[in-house]
This record gives structure tokens, C-alpha cells and sequence, in this order.
């Protein structure tokens, strides 16, 4: 039998305004009704004054994160189920185990497949459906009372059918007339048929009760042969002076079946986790390839990376040219993880092979952004800053675009000059939009170079307060030039503590000669 089609009140959360837009269109498109939440605080709040029917769970997110959220939600609905779906790229194991620990009753990966998505809802639907059958029933049962849905037999302590109800019927296809008197053992499939007699036998002789006063799940039989599972509840009475046994039968083949589709959908999930990751590995080898290039060890450079997930959206690149004169690239692209990384690479190969040839700074950028615009889908760009130094001229040129500014420290450590970002990242507008003309300066001794991406002065404690800029000029305050690096390093570890840096974190310093 198929269910209706239901329509669900829906809450989604996720910090990301973009990713909560697109899921909210989604949902909608599917008929459902859609709350939004940026955040765990929120979603609490939002779960406690619209209930809906189903929770889709971002779980990197400020102020609470979504397995605290999860706690909290079931906490919040012990009188009925309401299914959480987790929504994120936390894509290992522990994630995973930690998220159904949680009380998460299904994962998504991001980014998000609506396939998969849609899929999922269905199937929760179907299970909410169910559910809604399950409560209906039993508020009925409560109000005919004795008139109960399920099956209720009397047997005496021959095993012979004394009375039964008309959910007998339904249940078994017996009819009250045509059951009295047979032995209810007709209602029992092999090995049990032929052994109940003596059970019924040991017991009233005096044997262990092992089965009376609980109740178990079975499987019976039906008049045409069919087979179903069922709870079965026996009690013992007394009438009219003679010992008989009242047990009652419950069908639970809709509970089984529902049972079966969350273990279906639950392998499926371990299945498509799985071929995720072994792919995911496959892309991370590849990625490092190109991302590890000799130019990176140049003694002039110090960096790091450190991403959000898996796979960061931030890059660094460095090299030399054939004259000598040190290039160097930090972009950043929109969003996280695999896509992220994926919309950087052609930067890479583009900056190798034209800062190699001594091209200028105005020259690549132009590359980089036609370059971008050409490839890229609306909505996707990529920040970056672009540095040349000429160390015979003492001079160098700097181009920033969309990424924090960059900062020309002295030697004691001070910031003397600042380049901030006055361009739009690259890939948003046409060649002709865009002023790619860098910015020049000339350093004194002992001078340093510091770019950053956004992900190291957004990158919050656990009091919600951001590194900033000031705790990048703290930490390099009156610090030896050769020690900036892991200063830099030290301060941000200690600023974050137990917390996570929610975006990608990439840090470059460069010793100006």
C-alpha cells in the first residue's frame, strides 16, 4: 500500500546564508513548509515555538553546534520522533558515530547531492507517515477502550480458544465462529506448532513461567498460510473458578517495514560515505601534487594552510623568475572543501608559468581574471593577493583583491605601511571592470611581508571575539623578525584554545632583503 504523500514543516539551520537560501528554495519546490534557523541557539528557539516534523542539521556553526543542537532537540520531543538529518562535510567516521550519538538519525555530506536529499525526504516522509499511524491508533485505543485494535484471545489450559475479538478476524482471517474450539496453536508457524502443547502442559503442571506476564516479539500465521510479525502479551486469569490465559496480538509488519527502510537508508548512507571518501583521498593526492612545488621552499618565505575541512579553499603559491625577482600568490575561493580547492587550480598553473617568464603583476592578474570569468558559475570567485619583489631594486609591487590587506612590518615589528583591498576578487566582473594595476613600495632593512586570508583574522574564540587585526600586530609586536612566524602561530592557538577556525586559515611571511 503507498502511503500519501504528507506535507512537512521543515527546520533547516545552517550559518551559511547562501547554503540556507538554496536549501529553503529546494524544500519548497517540494511542497514543504520551511523554517530557517542560522544557528544551534536559534534552531532551539525555533523548535520550541513552531515544532515542525523534520530537522535538517548544518553541524559547524557559531555559538552552538549541531550535535549540541541535536541533544537538545530530542530532549525537546520525547513524546514523539522527529527525524534529524545531518547536513555537513565532517565526512569521517568519528563525525558520523558522534552525529547519530547525538540523537542524528540519518548524514548528508556536503555539498549537498538533492538527489540524495530528496530521496531522504521521501523516505522520511514514509517513515513520519507511519509514525503518525502508530499515534493515531493508539489514541484510538485509548477512547474505545476495550474495543481494541488488536487481537485479544482466551485460551484455557488445554490450548483451545475460548473467545476472541473481531481484530481476530482481521488480523488472522479466522472469524470468531470458525476459531472457538480449535487449538490456538493454529495461529503458529513450525517449530512452534508442534511444540506449544507441551509448553501449555509443563506450565500448568507447575513449570517455569517463560514467557507469561511479558511481551515478545513473534511471527504468526494467518488462515491462507501467510506469515507476519507480531508482540504477544500473555497474562494469566482466573474465571469462574478455572485457570485461562488472555494473550493479546499486535500486528507490527508496518513497524518491521519502516524498521527495514531505515537500515536500507542507513547502508545506502555507509555505502555513499564510503565511495566518498576513498574519492576524496583519490582528490587530496592529486591536489597536493599540484599544490606542492618547489618554489614554496624558498628561504625568503614562511607559510601555512590550514583548512576548514578535508580539502582548503585557500592556496599559496610561490617562485622565481628567470631574472631572479620572488612572486607569490594567497588566494581564496568561495566556499569550502573540494569545490573550493578545485576553483584555485587553474590560478596555479596560470602563476607558474608566467611568473617563471618574468610577466608582470598587472599581466597575470588580467590572466587571472579572464581566466575565472570564462570558467567559473555565477556566484563562484576567488579572493587573492599577488606580490613581486625586485631584490636588486629594493622595490617590489602588491596587488590585493578581495582578501584582508596586506602588511609591511619593520624591523622592531611595527607596521609602517598597509596595502588594503580596494578590488573586487577575481571572476566577478570583465577585464575592462577591473584595475589591475598594482601598488608599489620599497622596504627597509630587516622589513617583512604579512598576507592572510580572511579565515585567520575571522577565526573566533570561545567567547565568539574574533584574532582580527590586532591580534596580528600583538603578536608580531617587538618579536624578532626570524621568530614572527611561530609567533604568529602561537597566538592564534592560544586565542582559539578548544575552539575550531570555521573558515580555511592561510598565513604568508615574507622577508624583504
Amino acid at each position: 500500500m503507498t502511503l500519501p504523500s504528507t506535507k512537512l514543516r521543515v527546520l533547516a539551520v545552517d550559518d551559511n546564508r547562501t547554503n540556507l537560501h538554496i536549501l529553503q528554495v529546494f524544500l519548497k519546490k517540494l511542497g514543504h513548509d520551511v523554517i530557517v534557523a542560522a544557528n544551534g541557539q536559534d534552531a532551539i528557539a525555533q523548535f520550541k515555538k513552531q515544532p515542525p516534523d523534520i530537522v535538517l542539521l548544518d553541524i559547524m556553526m557559531p555559538i552552538m553546534d549541531g550535535f549540541e543542537a541535536a541533544r537538545r532537540i530530542k530532549a525537546l520531543s520525547t513524546d514523539r520522533w522527529v527525524p534529524i538529518i545531518f547536513l555537513s562535510a565532517l565526512n569521517r567516521d568519528e563525525n558520523l558515530v558522534e552525529g547519530l550519538e547525538a540523537g542524528g538519525d540519518d548524514y548528508l555530506t556536503k555539498p549537498i547531492n538533492f538527489i540524495v536529499l530528496e530521496a531522504k525526504m521521501r523516505s522520511m516522509q514514509r517513515s513520519l507517515a507511519l509514525q503518525q499511524r502508530a499515534v493515531e491508533a493508539s489514541k484510538r485505543i485509548q477512547v474505545i477502550s476495550d474495543n481494541v485494535l488488536e487481537a485479544i484471545i482466551t485460551i484455557d489450559t488445554a490450548a483451545v480458544v475460548q473467545a476472541c475479538n473481531q481484530a481476530t478476524e482481521i488480523l488472522f482471517g479466522w472469524t470468531p465462529r470458525e476459531l472457538i474450539g480449535r487449538n490456538v496453536k493454529v495461529l503458529m508457524p513450525e517449530p512452534y506448532f508442534s511444540e506449544h502443547d507441551d509448553y501449555v502442559r509443563n506450565y500448568v503442571q507447575g513449570g517455569p513461567p517463560q514467557v507469561m506476564g511479558t511481551e515478545r516479539e513473534v511471527e504468526v500465521v494467518r488462515k491462507d498460510g501467510t506469515r507476519f510479525p507480531a508482540t504477544l502479551g500473555i497474562t494469566e486469569v482466573r474465571l469462574d473458578g478455572n485457570r485461562m490465559f488472555i494473550g493479546v496480538i499486535r500486528d507490527i509488519s508496518e513497524q518491521r517495514r519502516a524498521e527495514q527502510k531505515l537500515r536500507e537508508n542507513a547502508a545506502q548512507l555507509t555505502a555513499y560515505y564510503e565511495r566518498t571518501e576513498s574519492e576524496q583521498l583519490l582528490a587530496k593526492k592529486l591536489l597536493d601534487k599540484q599544490l606542492d612545488r618547489h618554489g614554496l621552499m624558498d628561504a625568503r618565505l614562511q607559510y601555512r594552510v590550514i583548512p576548514a575541512q578535508n580539502f582548503s579553499g585557500d592556496v599559496v603559491a610561490a617562485t622565481r623568475s628567470t631574472t631572479g625577482r620572488f612572486y607569490a600568490l594567497l588566494a581564496d575561493a568561495t566556499g569550502h572543501g573540494l569545490t573550493a580547492a578545485i576553483s584555485v587550480l587553474p590560478l596555479l598553473a596560470i602563476f607558474y608559468r608566467m611568473a617563471a617568464l618574468d610577466h608582470s603583476v598587472r599581466e597575470i592578474i588580467l590572466e587571472f581574471n579572464q581566466q575565472l570569468k570564462d570558467s567559473m558559475p555565477v556566484g563562484r570567485f576567488v579572493a587573492a593577493a599577488l606580490l613581486c619583489l625586485d631584490e636588486t631594486k629594493e622595490t617590489g609591487e602588491v596587488w590585493v583583491g578581495g582578501t584582508p590587506g596586506a602588511f609591511l612590518v619593520d624591523s622592531a615589528g611595527r607596521t609602517v605601511r598597509q596595502f588594503p583591498s580596494t578590488q573586487l576578487p577575481l571572476g566577478i566582473v570583465d577585464n575592462q571592470d577591473i584595475d589591475p594595476d598594482p601598488v608599489e613600495f620599497a622596504w627597509e632593512r630587516e622589513s617583512q611581508l604579512i598576507l592572510c586570508s580572511d579565515g585567520l583574522l575571522e577565526a573566533e574564540n570561545a567567547d565568539c571575539q574574533p584574532f582580527g587585526t590586532a591580534g596580528l600586530e600583538a603578536a608580531i609586536a617587538k618579536v624578532a623578525p626570524e621568530r614572527r612566524f611561530e609567533a604568529i602561530e602561537a597566538s592564534l592557538a592560544q586565542h582559539l584554545g578548544e575552539a575550531i577556525a570555521a573558515d580555511d586559515v592561510s598565513l604568508m611571511l615574507v622577508d624583504c632583503p
